[in-house]
């Protein structure tokens, strides 16, 4: 992986406040991992866990925090069972929650949000929306200080914590992560920091997604493993298998077990995406990015003047908000760069009833399937097996499959 060093220097005259925003970067770093696996598990944002532990605890730095690792400032109540620290906070004396390691800490926030009925609001709001959490939050009342939330924006904007909730909904790589403060000091020496940054890789690497249902572009999606059923899913969760199939744009000739992993919408897809733009990752078809996105397909295509056009480039910007000033580039435009499909004119064939039929050849990608290509083409699997005298279900990478087209 590239590296780059950036060299800032330092005001001697406000040392302090580096010191302070030092501290606060150094928690980020270690506990951001846990934050986002909490997300996962919980649903509550990332952003705002680490928002709200940077402030509770000082950064880690309060007496509370190094006393007893309550990084969230939780009193006891009466439903708690486990160690007791007594901390002066709104009165003397206060009992507050004692926990063996940072991580209690964290996953009994978790719960204590997501247990708790006066919070069971906040689950309706979109994750990715932390102002709504924030100010949500005081409302519940979490927290006396009515610039509470307020403060948790600040933190979050000031050191990009959104971030973290986007790599736990699978929205962004850690790969592509910018460290909190524009990268993490790794030495201060008379007045300057020098600070490494990653450069994300030229390949993104695949997406995780987190488990049960969650939301893309304020849409309910799941994400399923190969071997589903869509009747078993439709029925799992309480949705006619023709709604299901719609709002994923398959239809009843697709397989109802898939071959692949894969999102699945619980809900029409909307028609404009949330993010602005998509960069077209290495592999990805237009179906890939309508439902990585949360965007119709029919809208993505019109957007980006793709009808009947083909696949898009790697590495080109597609339009998901508003049409593009022009169509992108396309995978078969640049083979010579990084081909993806390429298009090779072979003989016309003539079929049992005279009609003119012509042949493509497709370069397998890493990580197609029969059934991806067979999408792509709109046509079976069965017809594709057929063609190339495939027994099996494999495919490796580099293969090449003909495809005729009437």
């Amino acid at each position: 992986m590239k590296r780059l060093l950036v060299v800032i220097s330092i005001i001697a005259a406000p040392g302090l406040k580096a010191q302070r925003n030092s501290d606060v970067i150094d928690y980020i770093n270690t506990y951001k991992e846990i934050a986002i696996r909490e997300m996962q598990r919980s649903g509550i944002p990332a952003s705002i866990t680490l928002a709200q532990g940077i402030h509770e605890s000082m950064a880690g730095k309060s007496d509370l925090c190094s006393r007893s690792n309550n990084h969230f400032g939780i009193k006891c109540r009466a439903e708690w069972k486990g160690e007791k620290v007594y901390h002066d906070d709104d009165a003397r004396g206060e009992c507050f929650r004692s926990y063996k390691k940072a991580e209690e800490s964290y996953v009994d926030h978790s719960d204590f949000l997501k247990k708790g009925s006066r919070y069971a609001f906040l689950f309706n709001y979109e994750p990715t929306d932390y102002s709504q959490w924030a100010y949500g939050l005081k409302k519940a009342g979490y927290a006396t200080n009515p610039k509470y939330p307020q403060i948790l924006i600040k933190y979050i904007e000031d050191y990009n914590l959104q971030q973290y909730t986007l790599i736990a909904m699978g929205k962004l790589s850690p790969a592509e992560e910018v460290l909190a403060g524009g990268g993490r000091p790794v030495n201060i020496s008379n007045g300057v920091a020098i600070q490494e940054i990653k450069m994300p890789p030229m390949v993104k690497p695949p997406v995780e997604y987190p488990m049960g249902q969650f939301h893309i572009n304020r849409t309910k999606v799941i994400f399923v493993k190969a071997g589903a059923s869509m009747l078993g899913i439709a029925k799992q969760y309480d949705v006619s298998l023709k709604h299901l199939l719609d709002f994923n744009e398959l239809t009843d000739e697709d397989e109802d077990v898939l071959s692949q992993d894969q999102l699945i919408f619980l809900q029409r897809k909307r028609r404009s995406g949330e993010n602005e733009f998509h960069e077209v990752r290495e592999g990805e078809t237009l179906y890939d990015i309508s439902q990585s996105e949360g965007i119709r397909l029919d809208n993505l295509i019109v957007y980006n003047h793709l009808q009947e056009q083909g696949e898009p480039a790697p590495g080109e910007r597609l339009y998901l908000q508003e049409k593009a000033p022009a169509r992108p580039k396309l995978a078969r435009e640049v083979v010579n760069e990084a081909p993806k499909l390429a298009v090779m004119p072979l003989e016309q064939i003539t079929a049992s009833n005279s009609s003119a039929v012509t042949a493509s050849l497709h370069i397998v990608q890493e990580k197609e399937t029969l059934y991806s290509i067979a999408k792509k083409y709109s046509i079976t699997v069965e017809q594709l097996k057929d063609w190339n005298k495939l027994t099996g279900d494999g495919l490796r990478t580099g293969q090449e499959l003909v495809i005729y087209k009437n």
